[in-house]
C-alpha cells in the first residue's frame, strides 16, 4: 500500500511501500532494487535490539541519559561494538575519538579558518576541487539535492575548506566529501563535524588522503598479506587471476564503507572506528572477503570476481547490521594491532621505494 511517511523531524518523505518510506531515516532515497520486504523483517527485529541497547546505555553509561560526556573504559568499548543509540552518537563520537578535547583546546580555530582567506594558488585549487564535488555528494539524499534552507551543501563546503586550510599539505581529496556529508547528517553541527573530520584524518586513519596515496597503497598491500595468511585459498585465486585488492577494496578504505554497505551498517562500523581506530576497517574488509570465499572460487575470471563485490549494499548479510558486526569481530580474531603496525611500516617503505625508482626513471629519460 502506498502513502506518505514522515521522518523523526516531521518532514514528509513521500510515498511508502508497505510500512517503509521510499526515503530512509537519513534522507537517502531507496534504490529501485531495494528489498522492502527483507528490510521490514529486519527492522521489526532490529528495533527491539535498539530499544534494549538504549536502555543499557542509559543505565550503564549515561546516568539515565543525563551524562554530557563519555570516557574511555572497557565497558564503553563493548557498548560501542554493540551499537551507539542514534540520539547519543554525536556526543559519544566526539568523546571517544578525542574530537571534543581538540575542539575545547582550540575553541576559536574553526571560525578563524573560515574567516581567513589566503590568496594562494593552493587555496583556490582546493576550493575549485571542492566545488566540483559538491553536486556529486549524495545526489540520492534529500539533504544535498537542492538549494533550500534545509540544504547542507554550504556547511559541507565550509568544513572542507576549513580542513584544507588546517592541513594545506593535504588540502582536499575525493572521499572526504562523503565522509563529511555523513558526519553532517548524523551530528548536525558544522563545527563538531569539522573536528570529527580532523581527528579521523589527522589521528585515527593512516594518511590515506594524499596526492601519491602512499598510505592507501600500502594499506591495500597490508590487506593482501593478511588475506594470504588468514585465507590463503582466496589469495591464491586472486593471484592466479592477477587481481590486486586495490581494484576491489580501495573505495572501502577511502570512503570508510560509505556507499559500499547499507547506511546503518556503515554507522555501526563508525561506532567502532571512532573508539578503536583504523584496525576496524581491516576487520570489515577481511570479513567481507571471507564471506565471498565460495563465490570467488566459483567465479569465471577477473570481471566476475570484481562484480561479486558490487552488490554488498543489497546483501542480506550486510543488511543485518547487528549480526554483521558481531560476526565480523568473531571471524577476524585474532588481529593484533602490533602486527598491523609492523606490516604498515614494511609496506609504506616498499611503496616509497617504488615511487623513488619510478621518479628516477622519469628523470633519466
Amino acid at each position: 500500500m502506498a502513502g506518505t511517511s514522515k521522518t523523526s523531524n516531521g518532514r514528509t518523505t513521500g510515498a511508502t511501500i508497505g510500512t517503509l518510506s521510499k526515503i530512509d531515516a537519513y534522507g537517502f532515497k531507496r534504490g529501485e532494487d531495494f528489498d522492502y520486504k527483507s528490510y521490514e523483517n529486519f527492522e521489526s527485529e532490529y528495533l527491539a535490539v535498539l530499544a534494549r541497547r538504549m536502555k543499557r546505555w542509559n543505565e550503564k553509561v549515561l546516568d539515565n541519559g543525563q551524562a554530557k560526556s563519555v570516557k574511555h573504559r572497557r565497558m564503553v568499548k563493548r557498548f560501542c561494538r554493540k551499537g551507539i543509540p542514534e540520539r547519543h552518537r554525536p556526543m559519544v563520537w566526539m568523546d571517544v575519538s578525542g574530537a571534543r578535547k581538540k575542539m575545547q583546546k582550540e575553541p576559536e580555530k574553526y571560525q578563524k579558518l573560515l574567516s581567513s582567506d589566503p590568496d594562494t594558488l593552493e587555496d583556490r585549487l582546493v576550493q575549485d576541487a571542492i566545488n566540483t564535488d559538491l553536486d556529486r555528494t549524495f545526489p540520492d539524499n534529500i539533504h544535498f539535492q537542492v538549494a533550500t534552507a534545509e540544504n547542507q551543501k554550504k556547511q559541507l563546503n565550509n568544513i572542507l575548506i576549513a580542513y584544507g586550510r588546517h592541513r594545506p599539505e593535504i588540502g582536499y581529496c575525493q572521499g572526504m566529501n562523503y565522509i563529511t556529508a555523513l558526519l553532517l547528517i548524523v551530528v548536525k553541527d558544522e563545527e563538531k563535524c569539522f573536528w570529527l573530520l580532523s581527528v579521523l584524518i589527522d589521528t585515527i586513519l593512516p594518511q590515506y588522503y594524499s596526492k601519491m596515496m602512499t598510505a592507501l597503497r600500502a594499506e591495500l598491500n597490508v590487506l593482501t598479506e593478511i588475506v594470504g595468511t588468514k585465507y590463503p585459498n582466496i589469495q591464491r585465486v586472486m593471484d592466479s587471476e592477477g587481481i590486486p585488492w586495490m581494484l576491489v577494496a580501495s573505495k572501502w578504505f577511502i570512503c570508510l564503507y560509505i556507499d559500499i554497505l547499507p547506511i546503518e551498517t556503515v554507522l555501526r562500523i563508525w561506532d567502532c572506528l571512532f573508539y578503536e581506530g583504523s584496525k576496524v576497517l581491516f576487520r570489515v574488509a577481511l570479513f567481507l572477503i571471507k564471506d565471498k570465499e565460495t563465490v570467488i572460487k566459483e567465479c569465471n575470471g577477473m570481471p566476475d570476481i570484481i562484480e561479486s563485490f558490487k552488490n554488498l549494499k543489497t546483501d542480506d548479510r550486510a543488511l543485518e547490521c547487528h549480526q554483521f558486526i558481531h560476526d565480523c569481530f568473531i571471524e577476524t580474531n585474532p588481529l593484533p594491532k602490533a602486527e598491523i603496525k609492523k606490516l604498515r611500516t614494511k609496506h609504506v617503505a616498499l611503496v616509497e621505494e617504488e615511487d623513488r625508482k619510478l621518479a628516477a626513471k622519469r628523470e633519466a629519460r
